[in-house]
């Protein structure tokens, strides 16, 4: 794709090469031109647990704002860390402390709601560090009393909620349901969500824990009204084996409808069955960079982004042009300069000018940063003002969006 040549362009020949080092065994990467000063920033995702299949892929979309600067000459040096949440509170907040020990100023993550809401409030906050997370949705991270430490680049289930009904409602004629959903924060809140918007009858709210050998109990709970049509709120670990028990032993047709941490495209092959009675809602990515990250994606990793790899390259470049703006690795300066560079006013740019973004912030020049999930304008809650939903479907090939509904300005 085309990029605008600048003076870093004619002078890139002449450069420092970039160095790559590892550090213990956190992925530790430092590069760039060699600049005057380096830029810290933590990662935090589920590399392994429930969520693991779609944590890596949003980790991977979160590091590469940094490998694409690293690549370029910007008169500074990028080094970033990656800690693994395990999908677990305890282990998130024990590699969030290795981060903040470790001097990261801010941190891209956690992922979950339920390991967000922990480690925000008992690791981030008290050390004032900054997290962006790119897909915790939970209502309950809009009115945390954080000091304006915490973000996010993906909307609040209080939308989701909101989004699922209309689909229920408008899509699938359903005047009954019920929620099936995993028993954290995240699952709680959207089915709660749910129940509020939905304009029907909700029969039956079923908790689940994770990872469990069989959920025919929790089906059997959920189902035994006959509703209309079925909400299952989980992650992929846990819904393999639901669906698996679902076909096996309850399959009637029902409309079964999915939410964004069940969007994964291998789940009809570990399920073994094509899923055509399931459709799901998702955040996407709907911004002016989005066709660019998405080509840039598939080159770094040779495979198409995933639901929250967008937000989570926004939610790394947002915090890396604030710490630019600071002038400082602190968690104080990249609070103070989220709104700086992400809102109107300014110069806009995005993924594929984010290097020349850093040079015009470095220079004192007001900009705007547009992403590839959308516009990242951060409201006083540090919550996006303007975001779109997909409804998707799954596929022999994976996953499809059907549909998106916008909301926001």
């Amino acid at each position: 794709m085309p990029r605008k040549l600048t003076r870093r362009d004619a002078l890139k020949g002449a450069a420092a090469a970039g160095t790559v080092g590892l550090a213990g065994c956190l992925d530790s990467i430092t590069g760039g031109g060699g600049g005057s000063r380096t830029i810290q920033q933590g990662i935090l995702m589920p590399e392994t647990g429930d969520l693991a299949s779609v944590g890596t892929p949003i980790r991977d979309g979160a590091t590469l704002p940094i490998k694409q600067l690293q690549d370029a000459d910007t008169g500074f040096s990028y080094d970033f860390q990656v800690g693994d949440t395990q999908t677990n509170p305890q282990a998130g907040i024990s590699a969030a402390e290795n981060l903040v020990n470790a001097g990261y100023p801010a941190i891209t993550g956690p992922a979950s709601s339920g390991v967000n809401l922990q480690v925000t409030q008992q690791v981030l906050i008290p050390n004032q560090v900054v997290g962006c997370s790119p897909s915790s949705t939970s209502p309950s991270v809009t009115t945390l009393d954080d000091d304006d430490y915490v973000f996010r680049t993906p909307p609040s289930d209080a939308l989701q909620g909101r989004v699922i009904a209309q689909v229920g409602a408008e899509n699938l004629g359903a005047s009954t349901a019920s929620t099936l959903f995993v028993n954290n924060d995240y699952g709680q809140a959207l089915s709660d969500a749910f129940t509020e918007a939905f304009g029907g009858e909700v029969q039956e709210a079923v908790a689940f824990e994770k990872e469990q050998n069989s959920y025919t109990s929790r089906l059997e709970s959920a189902l035994a009204g006959s509703p209309d049509m079925l909400v299952i709120i989980g992650y992929p670990a846990s819904g393999i084996q639901m669906f698996r028990d679902y076909y096996a032993d309850f399959d009637t047709g029902t409309d079964i409808v999915v939410t964004d941490g069940l969007k994964d495209p291998t789940l009809p092959g570990e399920v073994g069955n094509n899923m055509e009675n399931v459709i799901g809602t998702a955040p996407t990515a709907a911004g002016p960079g989005q066709e660019f990250f998405n080509s840039s994606y598939q080159e770094e990793y040779g495979e198409e982004p995933g639901v929250f790899t967008s937000q989570a390259f926004d939610a790394t470049a947002v915090c890396v042009l604030a710490n630019i703006a600071g002038g400082e690795n602190s968690g104080t300066a990249v609070r103070d300069n989220m709104r700086t560079v992400a809102n109107p006013e300014g110069e806009e740019f995005g993924p594929e000018t984010l290097a020349d973004a850093v040079e015009a912030v470095a220079a004192g020049d007001d900009i705007n940063y547009a992403g590839a999930s959308s516009s990242v304008n951060f409201d006083e809650n540090g919550d996006m003002e303007s975001v779109t939903y997909e409804i998707f479907g799954f596929t022999s090939d994976g996953v499809e969006t059907q549909e998106t509904i916008q909301f926001g300005g």
